[in-house]
């Protein structure tokens, strides 16, 4: 399987961290929540947590304060279709491919439900072919983007289709929520949105640089299922993020790189370029700690993070269009990407 074309999508809207700080104590939510919250906030978006601004779908910062199902609901609705479609149009172009030759087209998101699903508007919005296979994928948190490929994977060597439109979306504004709990305040200053697409082929384009997906693993463990989730609540999506999330992301991503680098008879120092989820800063410190790599190592994962947030699913494509617009090194690749489940995932890519 090779990656055809690329290409991502974000808000226009800009929003430094001391702007939501400033955003945050002027908003109602200031008075509701307790002293210990304020410092937590204040703490999070005043020191370096590796994160200087995202792109959040709304007019105003404002905006993010009106927290209710309805209001939420709408904001899913009218921006997941439109940075899905966005991100893939820009993937079709890099691929060099009409709309009418996806044969299949896989969506995966956690911030929003529509049904139908998310497929069915990026059909109509990009003019797929009517009977184009259109699969959505939910509940996968950030982790998303590998399985959505590995499906991906499986379809072109189906031999059903020739290309398959891969899309990860996430409008995290609309899964906002607010309380005292310090995972829930630590969410909300962390993500951002935006969306990633991936055109996959059972052959390469012509020109430009040659990414092959050559093996994959994955891992996931339902007993640490409640470290990092969604549950409902009022209606809405309340994220859960506790302490060990660092530390199990770090673990995970380890042994899955451990299994399929054995199978290749490679070790670490033969991967010449990190495309990595990054979680937070926290998480990065832990992976290079796990890893016994220096900060340099995943300089695309912490450049997206400090300018995008935690773009969720689609995180994994903006280092991915990172390392590629860098003209990093050719050889073996390693791309991975971890959340609710506790799940883990890799793919060994070459690129040439």
């Amino acid at each position: 399987m090779y990656f055809r074309g690329l290409g991502t999508a974000t808000p226009p809207s800009r929003y430094t961290k001391a702007e939501c700080l400033e955003a945050f104590q002027r908003s109602d939510w200031y008075a509701k929540l307790d002293t210990r919250s304020h410092l937590i906030a204040r703490t999070v978006l005043q020191r370096d947590n590796g994160i200087e601004a995202r792109r959040l779908a709304l007019a105003s910062l404002d905006e993010v304060f009106a927290i209710d199902p309805d209001t939420l609901d709408r904001r899913f609705l009218v921006h997941a279709p439109a940075l899905a479609a966005e991100a893939a149009t820009r993937a079709l172009e890099s691929a060099g491919l009409d709309a009418t030759e996806i044969g299949a087209v896989v969506v995966s998101t956690c911030t929003g439900y529509l049904c139908p699903g998310l497929s069915g508007y990026v059909v109509e919005r990009l003019g797929l072919r009517g009977d184009v296979q259109a699969y959505d994928l939910v509940g996968q948190g950030c982790a998303a983007a590998l399985p959505n490929l590995q499906l991906g994977r499986s379809l072109l060597a189906s031999g059903a289709v020739e290309h398959v439109l891969s899309v990860c979306v996430e409008v995290s504004s609309a899964a906002m929520y607010l309380d005292n709990d310090p995972g829930v305040l630590i969410s909300a200053c962390l993500f951002g949105d935006g969306a990633g697409a991936v055109v996959l082929s059972g052959t390469p384009r012509d020109g430009g640089r040659r990414i092959e997906w050559k093996d994959g693993g994955s891992l996931i463990e339902p007993a640490q299922r409640k470290a990092l989730m969604f549950e409902q609540r009022q209606g809405m999506l309340r994220n859960i993020l506790t302490r060990e999330v660092p530390t199990l992301a770090a673990e995970y991503a380890h042994r899955v790189l451990e299994t399929v680098l054995d199978r290749a008879r490679l070790n670490s120092g033969d991967i010449a370029a990190w495309i990595m989820h990054a979680g937070g800063r926290d998480v990065l410190l832990a992976l290079e700690r796990r890893f016994e790599l220096d900060g340099e190592a995943f300089r695309y994962s912490a450049a997206m993070l400090r300018e995008y947030g935690n773009l969720s699913s689609a995180f994994v494509y903006f280092v991915l269009e990172a390392a590629l617009d860098d003209e990093a090194p050719g050889g073996w690749w390693w791309l991975s990407s971890f959340g609710a489940g506790f799940s883990c995932h890799g793919a060994l890519l070459r690129v040439e």
